[in-house]
């Protein structure tokens, strides 16, 4: 082939053989808008990770920020309180010939500070135990523990206030801890009766029963759970404070809360805020519309519609005392038939006759009967179904309680909730909560009184 003939030939085809000139064409074209779209998808890809990373760990801006702990200048009860509560204690089982007996819990909280958060139950038991001395005339308080010999230096860093030498029991596994605990608090002393503490567990009494052979082992008489039941003015600010906080509380919780809303939600919201005022083991109980008529709920999770009312018990604690708190409210957008609000005020009017009917010295049950008899005047009578409120301080329940047919007398220091309700199942239920003591001069005063009290309407909780 001459050079003319090669300069003007066709030029050499790098291309695959077999590919058609049309789709090598669309593949040269294609190829570089593939890659474009790819690096495109990657960025919004690393993009959109990056936000969600960066929004998984940025603080999110709470609903409640404007809420302030409301009681950071409360005190915790003082050793010197403690050491009252043990001799007054002491005085009186001195005049009994007894021993008094909890365990881990409320009445341990209250006389040696052992609650059931800082030492939980097990088979094994750890007994607080506190005995009357007498000596030249002057009878003190002595404070014991049984703890199993293993957890002996654990049980001894307890901080347990007394006002002498804490004495401890050690029971090796081998042993009867009973056994032990009785031998060693009666060594020397002449100990007729063993008070048990109410919520002491039935096996505990057992055991104690069987060692304590020749001794009258019983609950603590009324005197002795009334020293408990008579709150001082310490306990009554730590509770005033935990109550004022669980109103500050809910009222923002409303404030939040929507038409469509779902009880798990405001749930939720109401953790944050009861968080937000400074209380700890948060409870709460939110329902809507016609699962209000079952007082502690049916465990589903409704959503809120404009004809329904919200009902929220909620409470939370402060230095181990207790809140509790039950609003049923509207929203500005809420619809509610005229014959449910109807059934809001004779609750807010039952609430406030209890209220002035719980003087000292009256009787619990009359105070349950006032509260009874203005729902039964409007017809709903057999829609109140339960008892009208219970005693509060180191538990949310506890003694004395307003209810038919109990006959204690209500003394000066006594904390109580009042909470009238009506439930009509199926349609709506309403419910009004406060707590309140009796003051020295013998009249009731609601705890939340320096935050507005009792609710004033379904808008305004």
């Amino acid at each position: 082939m001459s050079e003319k003939d090669l300069s003007t030939s066709a030029p050499i085809s790098r291309a695959r053989p077999g590919v058609p000139a049309r789709r090598r064409t669309s593949l040269s074209v294609l190829l570089p808008l593939t890659g474009l779209a790819l690096l495109t998808l990657l960025y919004q890809w690393r993009d959109g990770f990056w936000r969600s990373y960066t929004d998984a760990f940025t603080p999110r801006s709470s609903p409640f920020s404007d809420l302030k702990e409301h009681c950071s200048g409360v005190s915790a009860i003082q050793a010197a309180e403690y050491h009252a509560r043990q001799q007054k204690l002491a005085e009186l089982l001195h005049s009994q010939d007894a021993i008094y007996v909890a365990e881990p819990g409320a009445t341990a909280s209250y006389y040696g500070n052992i609650s059931q958060s800082v030492w939980y139950l097990s088979e094994r038991p750890l007994l607080l135990i506190i005995a009357p001395i007498e000596s030249n005339g002057t009878v003190n308080a002595e404070v014991s523990i049984l703890t199993p010999k293993f957890e002996a230096t654990r049980a001894k860093l307890l901080s347990i206030p007394s006002d002498d030498r804490i004495t401890y029991f050690e029971w090796p596994e081998d042993s009867n801890p009973y056994e032990v605990a009785v031998k060693s608090v009666s060594k020397g002393r002449n100990y007729q009766r063993l008070f048990a503490d109410d919520n002491m567990r039935t096996f505990v009494l057992d055991g104690l029963r069987d060692a304590a052979q020749g001794w009258q082992v019983q609950s603590a008489p009324s005197a002795v759970k009334s020293l408990r039941e008579r709150k001082s003015k310490t306990e009554l600010s730590i509770l005033k404070c935990a109550n004022e906080a669980t109103l500050l509380a809910l009222r923002a919780v409303q404030a939040q809360m929507k038409i469509g809303m779902r009880e798990s939600e405001v749930k939720h919201l109401v953790d944050e805020a009861l968080t937000a005022v400074g209380l700890r083991d948060h409870d709460g109980i939110v329902l809507f519309g016609e699962n209000a008529a079952l007082p502690h709920g049916s465990g589903n999770d409704r959503v809120l519609g404009k004809q329904d009312f919200a009902l929220l018990d909620i409470g939370g604690t402060l230095h181990g005392y207790h809140s509790d708190l039950t609003r049923t409210f509207v929203l500005p957008e809420s619809e509610i038939p005229a014959t449910h609000l109807q059934a809001w005020f004779y609750v807010q009017d039952a609430q406030r006759a209890a209220l002035a009917a719980a003087t000292e010295g009256s009787i619990t049950g009359s105070v349950d009967r006032a509260a009874r008899a203005v729902i039964e005047r409007h017809g709903y009578g057999d829609y109140f179904t339960h008892r009208l409120g219970h005693g509060i301080g180191l538990e949310t329940h506890e003694s004395p309680y307003l209810r038919g047919g109990s006959k204690d007398p209500i003394e000066a220091g006594n904390t109580f909730s009042d909470e009238p309700g009506i439930y009509v199942e199926g349609k709506f239920g309403v419910r009004l909560e406060d707590c309140f003591v009796v003051g020295e001069d013998g009249k009731a005063v609601l705890l939340t009184e320096d935050v507005g009290g009792f609710a004033e309407s379904p808008w305004n909780p």
